[in-house]
This record gives structure tokens, sequence and C-alpha cells, in this order.
């Protein structure tokens, strides 16, 4: 017990001291995630969109198949694009392997379905009168699509949410495209999992910290962005 607490006491030191590794780990983590879940949100928002609203020959195949991708293992989307960045690899000469730019790729293929999903949840379960209204009142697709989204804009919110903590806790695909490297790609998960091993279990432990203060964060905002 008193290893526990005394590895905690270590922990909060790191964080308010300010140590520059931990500094860089949570950077990495908040840039990578942050550009991810926007790339994410680009694809999957107009993807769920466009498959609650449109009843299309293999419908039904896609929900299926992008049902299949939010459990996609992250060592495999890690092993696939790892072959393409690597030298060998049709995209090699892009030199992408091992940057924080790989790891926002990858990032994007796990939370994109993610975000489809929901917002594709959130459109079935809207009021199917909302756009045979703005229809009737003469609006057009792309207004039709804005109103509609101002209606389930808290589904919306919990789409990105939710891919953004798939992202920032993830470990498979950062190992893999990163690569872990320490002042380039290291990121909050891979430094936990890299410096516990070696049994600076106090730093992993201060990681940790961070990391359950950045989902609570996010979770808290979405909270209040509900109520008002």
């Amino acid at each position: 017990m008193g290893y526990l607490i005394d590895s905690f006491v270590a922990a909060i030191g790191l964080i308010f001291t300010f140590d520059r590794e931990v500094q860089f780990a949570v950077w990495t983590s908040l840039y990578t995630s942050s550009c991810s879940i926007a790339f994410a949100a680009l694809i999957g928002i107009p993807s769920g969109l466009m498959l609650g609203t449109n009843r299309f020959r293999g419908r039904r195949l896609i929900i299926t198949l992008l049902n299949t991708l939010m459990a996609l293992p992250t060592v495999v989307v890690g092993l696939v694009l790892f072959g393409l960045f690597s030298r060998q690899g049709p995209l090699g000469s892009l030199g992408l392997l091992f940057t924080p730019w790989a790891m926002i790729a990858g990032q994007t293929v796990l939370a994109a379905p993610i975000v489809a999903n929901y917002v594709l949840a959130a459109v079935s379960g809207s009021d199917p009168r909302i756009m045979d209204t703005v229809y009737t009142l003469g609006a057009s697709n792309v207004q039709a699509a804005v109103q509609l989204m101002k209606e389930i804009r808290f589904g919306v919110m919990a789409a990105v949410i939710a891919g953004f903590g798939r992202v920032i806790a993830e470990v498979g695909v950062a190992m893999m495209l990163g690569g872990n490297i320490r002042g380039t790609t290291r990121t909050m998960t891979t430094a936990i999992a890299l410096e516990t091993s070696k049994g600076e279990f106090a730093f992993g432990l201060s990681l940790g910290i961070v990391l359950l203060c950045v989902a609570l964060l996010v979770n808290l905002f979405l909270n209040l962005l509900q109520q008002r």
C-alpha cells in the first residue's frame, strides 16, 4: 500500500512541476487526437447523414460494414497502414511512417466509423417529419441537412466525443505507426506502456491521471452544452 501511495505522490509531483516528458506526451496525444477526430468528423458526419436520410440498394450492407469497423482491432489498422507507409509500400515515398501524421491517419480510420454510426443513430432516432417539413418549405438538400444537424446536434456532439475518446486512449496504432519515439511521437498511452515496463510506475501513473482528467473534462463539456 505504501508503494502505491508513494507512487501517487510522485505522480502528482511530476504533473504540478510540469515535467517536460509528461508535457510532451500530453501535447502529442492531444494534438494527434484532435487532428484525427477533425478528419474523422469530416468523413463520418456526412456519411452518417447520407445513410440516415437516404434509402438505396446496398445501404444495409454498408451499415453492417460500419458496425464491423467499430470493433476493428487497432493492431490490424496499424499493420495495414504500416505496410502502406513503409519504404516498400505504395506510400513509402511520402515518408510518413513514424511521424505524427501516420498516427493521425491510423486514428482517423478508427474514429470515422464510430462518428458515422453515432450520427446515423441520431438521424434514425429523430422526428421523420423534420425533413418533410423543410422540403415542403422549399429548402435545398444542403439547407435540409443543416436543419437536421441542428435538431440532432447533441447526437453529433456525442459522436465526436465518442470518437475522441477512442483515439486518445488508443495504443496499438500509435505504437506501430508512431514508433513511440521520444520527443517526436510518444503519446500518453505509449509512454505509460513503456515507462511502466521499465519500472517507472510513478511516471506512468502521472500520465494515467492526466488521461483520466482529459476524459472527465470532455464529458463535462458535453454535459454543459446539453444543459444550455
